[in-house]
Parts: C-alpha cells; structure tokens; sequence
C-alpha cells in the first residue's frame, strides 16, 4: 500500500506532499517545519490514523487539502467516533492538518474533545452558514462559551476555502494580555506554531510573520495599520471582539469598518460582544437590524444578594475566608473598584491567611490589574490543593474565559469611570453601578456549579447599558486619527453615538494650539508627523517617552526607605529630570555585567517591567524618527543646554499645562481653568516640609482634580520660557488673571526689546523669542 506515491521502501519526504497538493504551492517548507513536531512540546505525539478501505483513502485526504469542505467537513467537524482512541479498526494514514501539512499530534484530538464541549459549538454550523452567505456576521456569548478562541479558527477555515485570495483574519482585544493569550490558546487548539500561522500584535510586541494566517491584536493597533492600509487589504475577515465594552477605539473602528466594507463586498465583519448587541451596533452596517447568534449559556448554580449595609470591600473579605473555612473546592473571583482597593485586600489577605489552619490547604491571593499584563498565572495551570483568589476590576471580566477552576465569584456591583471634562481639560473619577450585561458577564464565571455573591440588593436597578466611552473621554488623539484617515482617502467614520460637542471642539482646540492643523483644518506637516507616534499629541509633540509609573507602592513600614531611596535620583529642577535619572541609571546597570537589573530595581522600589517598557518605547521612538528622516541628538547630560533644550520640548507639548504658586505656599494656580490644586506628596517638590523653596511657575504632566486635586510629575519652568513657547493665540485665550498680567508684561517688554533690536543697526542679528518661537513651531 502506497500513501500518496509513497511506498514503504522510500524516505517520507515534503515532496511527496507536494505531489498531491496538501501544501498550497507557495508554501514552502521552513527549516522550523522539520522539527516542528518536536517544537509542539510534550503530550504531542503524531498519530497515525487508519482505514479498512485504503480506496476511501483519496477523498479522505482531498478533504484535508485545503479544499474547505469538500465533503461538506473539515478536520475539526469529524464525528467523534473518528476520533475516539480506542478506534482500532483502521489501516495506517497519516490525518495531516489542513494548515501546515503536518500530521495532527494527540493534544490536538484531546483538545478537540474539550473544544466540542463548549456551548460557541452548537451554533458553528448556523455561523459558518451566515459568514458564507452575507458580509456581516454578529454573534454574541459570554466569555466562558468560546467565541473568542473558536470563532476566529472557523473564520480561518473559511478563508481556507478560498485560499486566503481576500487575505487572512485578525481579531482585536481590548486588553494586550488578552491577545497574546488567545494566540496561544488558539495555536494550541490548531496544532500549530504561535509566531508562524497564528500570531499576535500589541504594543510594542510583534509576534508574526508574512505567513502568518490568523493574528490577535489590540483593537489601537489595527486602527493604527489603517492609517497605511485603510482598506485592510491583507484581511479577508476582521473580527471585532468585546464590542459590548464599547471603547473608543472599537467604535471607530467599527465606524470605519462600514465604509470599508462598502470599497470591500468580498470582506467579511465579524461582531462579537458578551451581551446582547445594541440595537445601534445591529442597524450601524446596513442600516436595518442584522440577524444576531446568541449562545446560550447554563445557569450559574446558585446567586445570593446582600440585604446589609456593609461595606462591600469588608463584606468581600469575609466572604472569601468564609469559603476557605468551608472546603468547598473551587478559586475565587472577587471584583472591587480601584487599584488601591485590590493592593490593600492583597495585603489584609496574605496577612491573615498566616492565622488560617493549616489543613484548609493554603490560599493564593493574585491581584490582577486592568492594565497590568502577567499578573494571571498561565492558563492550564493546576493549583493543586492551593485556592487562588483573583483580585480584579472592571473591564477584567473576559480575562478569566480559560479558568475552569472557578466556583465562586463576589461581586461589588459598582466600577470606576474616568469621565473627562473638556472645559477644565481633566478627568473627574467617578463611582458608578456597573451595567446589568456587566452583572450577568460576572456570574457567568461561577459556572453551572458554582456560586455568585452579589453584594448589593435584589431589589437594585442596574443600567441596561454601558455608557460609550467616546462620549466621556479626551477625544484629541482620535480626532487627529481621524484627520490622517482623510489624507488615508478614508474620510468618514460613521460613530455609533457621536461625540460630545464641547469634547470635538476642545480636541480641535487643542491640536491647534500644538499646530498640528493649518489655517483649512487640515493636517499640518507637524500634525502628520505626530500621527506617526503612538503617544498622546501632547507627548508626540514633546517627543518623549509615555510609560507605566517606573515605581513600585511599597508596604507601609517601608515607605520612609523607599523616599530615601528616590532622594538618590532627584534632580533640582524637577521631577521629569528625576524620571531621566531613573532612566540613566536603570540602562547603566544593564550594561553591567555585574548587575543584576531585577534585584537593583527591587533594591530601589521601582518597577522593572514599567522600565523595561519605556526602554522598548524609547526604541520605537527613535526608530520612528529615523524612518520619517528626523535627525536624533546625542544626549548631553549635565551640561545647562541639555536641561534647556528639555524644558523647552516639554513646553512645546504641555504648554496648555502650567500653573503658579499664588500665595508661596503651595497652592498653585492653573492657568486654563482658575482651579488651585497642590503638588502630589511623591513629587520632589511635595516632599518639601514646611512648604518652602517652591518654584513658583511649574510644568504639569496630570492634574488628577476628584482623586486628591493634585499635580502630577512637576517640572520647575521660568515665565519667560513659558512666553517664548506658548503660541500668542493660546495666550489670548487665556481667562483673566493676575498670573495673565504678568504674563503680559513679560511680553510687552519683550516686544520693545524686539523693536529697539530693529533700529539696532548692530550687523548681527538678534535672538529674539518671536523667531525662536516660530522655529520651535
């Protein structure tokens, strides 16, 4: 018996394989194929599948070609009793995958098994049925039903069919850890290399290649490949995952979307969101309802209210004890508000499980942040007699799709909002009742045989709804965005719910003020040029880093070690000098061989992995620079022009953020808005006590006005640097105040100096501010 001209007598070789067209013919085999078996770890054993009739044998191997369905079933559509390993009666053939030609380990069959058993399964002949036959597809199911790992696999199967001719798939995540978790889950699932056919972007992250077929990526990411493919032309399906959060970045990319799909018939959209879509959402592509898939999914066992008027963060922490105590196996989620709130039940648990009994077996607290990634363990991993209880927030409650070993979740039924007030150009926090979908998002972890609290009434009406993000937040990056999309040829993004008025025309305000427009509204060639870097437009003009905070909340006891350690790297004039110092002396410690850069960031109670970022942030910067052909300086620190030169690139961004101490004793006056706030007490300059030897005129990078009215990261400037940067349109525009008059003066007598400069018949020309100015611009 031969396979595919193959006789027992011969070496099996990819040639053979080409024969009959398993491998599409530009796929030519990489020197990673060979060994790839090996690569796909332990437990992936080739299977050699088996026939009686070796003339069933060619249809049977046509099927896994690459021709989708030509016997109306893919490798993943097998009956089971194909699959069952204790199926004997077959005579040996090799069940290659359709993907890459190879055989199928024995994960993948035992994954399959477990993939069949989700609920995303009962409905993939109805999807497969809709993605055929129209453009758009929405489908919507909580996180436990698979409609983030399979859905993107059938859409890889249907582009298959068609030999990727329209291009490949992506699907976008609000959350990077998330993408890069699917990826892997998915390639698993697959048999399949992560970094070949399927790969993730993110970030400052790339993980695939011109092969790759099926890429996960943060839903800013894709917005930010439109602006050189506004099309999406590589993409044959776009699947847009967690629509139901409504972020900024998934409604303009679901606005885009219908405008590339009118250019585009043959592209597929696929709308995926955990609760029932929007009737907005339905009626956005064709302007009538499209049909929606909804998964069911089983009730959760049991749910319990709180009728007390407890503290929901105390209620929480009794409850989790309580179910140690109780034995009862399963981990637990626990949703709180703020980031303060999940560090503080970190500590209040890890102290009091040293009390516990040893026999409970021993509890695992684990903080996960919203936008921290590695704090989840690897999924898969078992936690043996250990219960792990999650320490989470709102938006986390896809993060936990892969945790079986969930059986109780707490929920405080509230979250914390930024809502962004364009007239004073901050962010007020507020606390709010989270949506039902939200509510019913969380219990749905517990699973059929587990248990939700519930730490709020019965009786409590919760909103029907998630409020669009795009109607409370600073709009400025996505109106310049949008901008460059017009200059794309894509000039019309067709939102689910508009904008606020006063935040478009604040963000329009704004880009002006950093003359990223010209006198039409269009883009500038300074505002091109900033749409280039994945930074705010104030940042992106300053053109420094934006990073995560590069320090560490230490414990209360070691707060006082951790201020004496960051008086080392103070600088005098501020604390974005401070930042430059860390920053310094974090890269010279790589270059040590002697030091270890981990253990000198814990040393120094700063975060190794918000330095790692910013280094990697640093890179891309420059080589962004360098591609649009901006020359990069040397750095020169120490020297007096260097602190200058910096000052002025911070002014050049954060002009509109300045302030001044009006009476010497801390209270600083915000110039746009009449607020006073105070320094924030980790600033070089709010360690000061009594409150003297404050500069009186300060750079601000936040203002956090509901939290504590503190400026953040504060850099001393001088009013006549801050003349010479500010645009006079903006300074015009400035409300009336003591701090504007003096101001005025400095720009009076600047302007006399400029005329006497004028009838100077002195050969050399003069410095003056106005043409510095205009350079700068």
């Amino acid at each position: 018996m031969t396979l595919l001209g193959w006789s027992p007598t011969e070496p099996f070789t990819w040639l053979h394989l080409q024969r009959r067209s398993l491998l599409p013919s530009s796929r030519v085999p990489r020197a990673g194929d060979l060994s790839k078996p090996n690569l796909r770890g332990p437990g992936h054993e080739v299977v050699v599948r088996k026939t009686e009739n070796s003339s069933e044998m060619e249809p049977h191997m046509l099927s896994l070609s690459g021709e989708y369905c030509v016997e109306g079933k893919s490798p993943c559509c097998l009956d089971s009793e194909t699959l069952s390993q204790g199926d004997k009666e077959y005579d040996d053939i090799l069940e290659l995958n359709q993907f890459d030609g190879l055989p199928y380990s024995s994960r993948f069959y035992k994954l399959l098994k477990e993939r069949k058993e989700l609920p995303v399964w009962r409905a993939k002949d109805e999807f497969m049925d809709s993605l055929t036959k129209g453009q758009f597809v929405v489908l919507s199911g909580f996180a436990k039903t698979g409609r983030s790992s399979q859905i993107p696999q059938w859409c890889a199967e249907f582009c298959l069919s068609v030999r990727f001719q329209h291009g490949m798939v992506v699907c976008t995540q609000i959350h990077p850890q998330q993408a890069v978790d699917l990826a892997l889950r998915v390639a698993d699932e697959m048999d399949i290399n992560i970094g070949h056919e399927v790969g993730y972007t993110i970030p400052l992250e790339t993980c695939c290649t011109s092969e790759t077929f099926l890429r996960y990526c943060t839903d800013d990411m894709l917005l930010r490949e439109m602006m050189s493919d506004p099309l999406l032309e590589r993409y044959g399906v776009v699947i847009v995952d967690q629509a139901h959060q409504r972020t900024v970045a998934t409604d303009v990319l679901l606005g885009l979307l219908k405008e590339v799909a009118l250019q585009r018939p043959e592209l597929r959209v696929v709308l995926l969101s955990a609760t029932k879509p929007d009737p907005k959402q339905l009626n956005l592509f064709t302007g009538s309802a499209l049909p929606a898939i909804h998964l069911e999914a089983p009730e959760v066992g049991e749910v319990a209210y709180s009728s007390t008027g407890d503290s929901y963060f105390c209620s929480a922490l009794r409850l989790v004890l309580e179910i140690h105590r109780s034995k009862e196996p399963g981990d637990v989620v626990v949703f709180l508000v703020t980031m303060q709130e999940i560090d503080l039940a970190h500590d209040i648990l890890c102290h009091e499980k040293r009390g516990l009994p040893p026999g409970l077996g021993e509890l695992l607290p684990i903080a996960v942040h919203p936008d921290q990634p590695g704090s989840l363990p690897t999924f898969g991993e078992e936690a043996g007699q250990t219960r792990r209880v999650f320490l989470t927030s709102s938006p986390n409650e896809d993060f936990f799709w892969a945790y079986s070993s969930i059986n109780f979740v707490i929920d405080a039924g509230v979250e914390k909002r930024f809502v962004y007030n364009p007239r004073i150009r901050t962010n007020s926090v507020i606390i709010q009742p989270i949506s039902s979908g939200q509510s019913e998002c969380r219990k749905q972890l517990a699973g059929p045989t587990g248990k939700c609290f519930r730490l709020y009434p019965k009786e409590r009406q919760l909103p029907a709804k998630i409020r669009p993000r795009i109607m409370e937040s600073d709009i400025t990056s996505t109106v310049l965005f949008l901008k460059r999309m017009e200059i794309a040829g894509l000039g019309h993004c067709h939102f689910i719910d508009r904008p606020d008025p006063g935040g478009l025309m604040q963000a329009l305000e704004e880009l002006d003020y950093l003359a990223a427009l010209d006198n039409d509204g269009n883009l500038s060639e300074m505002g091109i040029i900033m749409s280039e870097f994945p930074l705010e437009p104030q940042m992106a003009k300053t053109v420094l880093a934006s990073s995560p905070s590069c320090f560490t909340v230490p414990a209360v006891e070691l707060k006082p070690e951790a201020a004496q350690c960051l008086m080392k790297f103070q600088h005098p004039e501020g604390d974005h000098f401070t930042l430059i110092n860390i920053f310094k002396a974090f890269k010279q410690c790589q270059q040590d061989e002697y030091c270890d850069e981990e253990k000198w960031c814990q040393d120094f109670f700063f975060s190794h992995s918000a330095l790692l970022t910013a280094d990697a942030l640093r890179t891309e910067l420059t080589d962004t620079l360098r591609r649009i052909e901006l020359p990069v300086s040397a750095p020169a620190f120490g020297c007096r022009g260097n602190t200058v030169n910096i000052k002025r690139a911070l002014l050049a961004g954060f002009f509109m953020q300045v302030a001044r101490d009006v009476d010497g004793s801390g209270n600083y006056f915000i110039l746009t808005h009449k607020h006073v706030a105070q320094i924030h007490p980790m600033s070089g300059y709010g360690a000061k006590s009594p409150k003297l030897g404050l500069p009186e005129w300060v750079l601000f990078h936040q203002h956090t006005f509901s939290e504590d009215n503190c400026l953040r990261t504060v850099t001393h400037i001088t009013p006549e640097e801050f003349v010479q940067m500010m645009p006079q349109y903006f300074f015009y525009n400035l409300p009336s105040s003591e701090s504007k008059d003096l101001l005025q003066n400095i720009l009076s007598r600047g302007a006399s100096q400029n005329e006497e400069s004028k009838r100077s018949s002195s050969e050399e020309p003069q410095d003056d501010r106005t043409s510095d100015r205009c350079v700068v611009q």
